[in-house]
């Protein structure tokens, strides 16, 4: 419940420092005319919606399972992930419509030292910011949450670079350079996008475990399946923070039900303790049905 809330609560801050930020790099667009710092409070956009989907989905997950969802709502989280890459995609085409009206029309920004220093300060926020969420995502193992951090990291690059090309603009004086910047910036949000998209897809697809969790659960599996014969047909998959595994138990035919079930149990209080927030399906076998494959316990 601890997590839970605490997920809840970094979500509601990441809408309100979203807002904050978002407002600070309009006005450095404002004051300078910018079409670069524009591209960049575009997608500052991005991040405020992304915010509150990263919210909606957080608290949907939390729900408990039922009868019309038996397996909970873990996945709403990849669904708000994939919606996040989409809106980053828009937001990109956007950004790439005024850089192709800016290159046509070049106009050098104006007010260059009030609209670095908004610019740089909402740097700042952001760069602090995505690392509380990465972290706390991994942490939570909450994909919306870390999708959201990764976002508010390539917002980074990009304003990084955008300081940069500005500086060179106001120091030439070649004004069609801050439509170029805006373009690069299109850009990287688009590759980020896809990023997004991705990896939220993989999870939507059942994707397994990583291999060291995958390797951690055989481990446990074959130390405390004493007298059974054999686990085999061993399947993972992740959904948020809920982790699925499921095996088939290959045990002597004279074996007891209530042996058969210790030893169920046994296994399962042990993947427990190994991995976090899991949930256990072990179909029981005789022996004759043993493949004589996967684990092999004796």
């Amino acid at each position: 419940m601890a997590i839970t809330n605490k997920t809840m609560a970094i979500a509601t801050a990441s809408l309100a420092i979203g807002l904050v930020v978002l407002g600070l790099k309009f006005l450095a667009w404002y004051l300078t005319g910018s079409i670069a710092l524009y591209s960049d409070a575009l997608e500052s956009i991005v991040n405020v919606v992304t915010a509150i989907v990263a919210l909606i989905a957080v608290r949907l997950a939390q729900r408990p399972a039922d009868a019309a969802l038996p397996y909970g709502y873990h996945k709403a989280e990849y669904f708000s992930a994939v919606m996040v890459g989409v809106m980053i995609i828009v937001a990109a085409i956007l950004i790439l419509r005024e850089a192709y009206l800016g290159f046509m029309a070049p106009s050098l920004p104006q007010a260059p030292a009030a609209g670095l220093a908004l610019s740089i300060g909402a740097t700042i926020i952001n760069v602090i910011w995505a690392q509380v969420l990465i972290r706390q995502g991994r942490k939570a193992r909450s994909p919306a949450l870390e999708a959201d951090g990764k976002h508010l990291m390539t917002d980074v690059v990009s304003t990084f670079g955008v300081l940069i090309g500005l500086a060179l603009v106001y120091a030439t004086g070649f004004a069609v350079l801050d439509s170029v910047l805006a373009a690069l910036v299109a850009l990287n949000i688009l590759w980020s996008g896809w990023g997004v998209i991705k990896e939220s897809v993989g999870g939507l697809m059942d994707v397994a475990v990583p291999p060291e969790t995958q390797k951690t659960i055989r481990e446990v599996i074959a130390r405390n399946a004493s007298g059974a014969i054999e686990a085999h047909d061993i399947r993972t998959r992740q959904a948020g923070k809920l982790t699925f595994i499921d095996f088939h138990l290959v045990v002597p035919g004279a074996m007891s039900v209530d042996d058969a079930h210790a030893i169920c149990d046994c296994i399962e209080a042990k993947l427990r303790e190994a991995v976090e927030d899991v949930q256990i399906t072990i179909h029981v076998e005789p022996e004759n049905k043993a493949k004589h494959s996967g684990i092999v316990v004796v």
